[in-house]
């Protein structure tokens, strides 16, 4: 065997080197050559599928807070805001607050002036750890906004009423979220006129719905979040566990990429 190698090697040398001058060896680079001068693909993270630039991303680079009916959809600076609507609720706030105060991190709170009453020492608990209030109207009133505009009034001059019986007199309520989102020219301008800018968002994880998961929910967050997002996630509202799961993975997730988070 040995000495059938040896007689068959010289051979072979010649073939490789036969074919090296003739261009082979070059022609066989070709198709690499070729498919690295392909242009890459954007990064998904960075641009949607019509190729615009989220709002979110615009934040660090434009000057616009433009949301529905002149509401404010981003934070107009590299922050990340994160935003719980609904609360209080026993069941669910007080774990949100926890999580929160092990990671540092502050937030901002939409409360319901009915759940504010009723949980006063959570909503203490929120303004003593500096997080933001946030007006939710008094009991997530979808059709707020169409009502007239001194019924508008009446609701958001109760919730903050609600809000600061229990946090403090002087505790400033600065924002107003529709439920629902559903914005009108009149609820903005009734909150305008209560001191209140309109709070809307950018990134929107559907931990309200039963069918999503925490793993969906860290996903929605971590990968849609870029600087200037507001991010909508729920305190309270119907069973939450799922975003009380999914909190920790969420912030570990920020952190990993970089992310800064401010309340309002």
């Amino acid at each position: 065997m040995k000495r059938r190698l040896q007689a068959i090697l010289p051979a072979v040398l010649a073939a490789v080197l036969l074919i090296a001058g003739a261009g082979g060896l070059a022609r066989l680079a070709e198709p690499r050559e070729a498919a690295e001068a392909e242009p890459e693909e954007a990064n998904p993270r960075m641009f949607d599928d019509t190729g615009h630039v989220p709002i979110g991303e615009k934040a660090a680079h434009a000057e616009t807070l433009d949301g529905p009916a002149g509401s404010r959809s981003v934070t107009g600076t590299e922050d990340i805001a994160l935003t719980f609507d609904d609360g209080p609720n026993p069941a669910w706030t007080a774990e949100v607050l926890d999580i929160l105060a092990y990671y540092g991190v502050r937030a901002t709170f939409c409360v319901i002036g009915s759940n504010a009453a009723e949980h006063p020492d959570l909503v203490k608990r929120m303004a003593d750890e500096g997080h933001t209030l946030c007006n939710h109207s008094w009991d997530h009133d979808f059709e707020l906004g169409w009502r007239p505009p001194e019924r508008i009034r009446e609701d958001l001059e109760r919730t903050n009423e609600a809000i600061r019986a229990a946090a403090g007199e002087d505790t400033p309520i600065e924002y107003f979220r529709q439920p629902g989102g559903r914005w009108t020219e009149t609820v903005v301008a009734a909150a305008e006129d209560l001191g209140m800018d309109s709070l809307h968002w950018t990134v929107e994880a559907s931990d309200w719905s039963s069918g999503t998961g925490s793993g969906a929910i860290r996903d929605a967050v971590v990968q849609k979040a870029v600087p200037g997002s507001i991010v909508l996630l729920h305190d309270g509202g119907g069973d939450q566990s799922a975003t009380v799961e999914a909190l920790g993975p969420v912030l570990d997730g920020l952190w990993e990429r970089e992310r800064s988070l401010a309340a309002f």
